[in-house]
């Protein structure tokens, strides 16, 4: 049995998280479980970016984590939030954000490669070739001051 007290929390914490939710630009919703392991929990979740398989941790509050979603993009997030006992069981709502990692759609893509450098001039033979500091063709005239 819950006591009146912890489900007038739960409420209260729910309601506060909901409103703060209202006030997001992008706002996101699903379903996990997670199971502790230690320091950190290994979990599940579908929401509206499709399934994911994660791991995160947290202090208070306070939780990041790393995960993997169906289109084996591999995303970071960090967030905050709050839960509550209800039942034998824990409910909560946060709120967070998260970036793409790395993306296998997007690793196959090759740097473009820079033009090869073009060939010297060939100057005809007997003929001194100067070049400025930066190995540019200087041409006679600049070298002999009459350009």
């Amino acid at each position: 049995m819950t006591s009146q007290p912890s489900r007038k929390a739960a409420w209260t914490v729910l309601g506060a998280c909901a409103l703060l939710l209202a006030g997001c630009g992008s706002v996101g919703g699903g379903v996990g479980i997670g199971i502790p392991v230690g320091p950190v929990s290994v979990g599940v979740g579908l929401g509206s970016g499709g399934l994911s398989a994660g791991v995160g941790t947290g202090v208070g509050p306070v939780g990041v984590g790393v995960g993997v979603n169906q289109s084996g993009q591999v995303l970071g997030s960090a967030g905050v939030g709050a839960s509550t006992g209800v039942g034998g069981a824990r409910v909560g709502v946060g709120v967070g954000s998260s970036t793409v990692l790395h993306d296998p759609q997007r690793s196959n893509v090759q740097p473009a490669q820079e033009p090869a450098p073009a060939a010297p001039p060939q100057t005809p033979a007997g003929q001194v070739q100067w070049r400025d500091a930066s190995g540019q063709v200087v041409p006679t005239c600049r070298v002999d001051g009459r350009c």
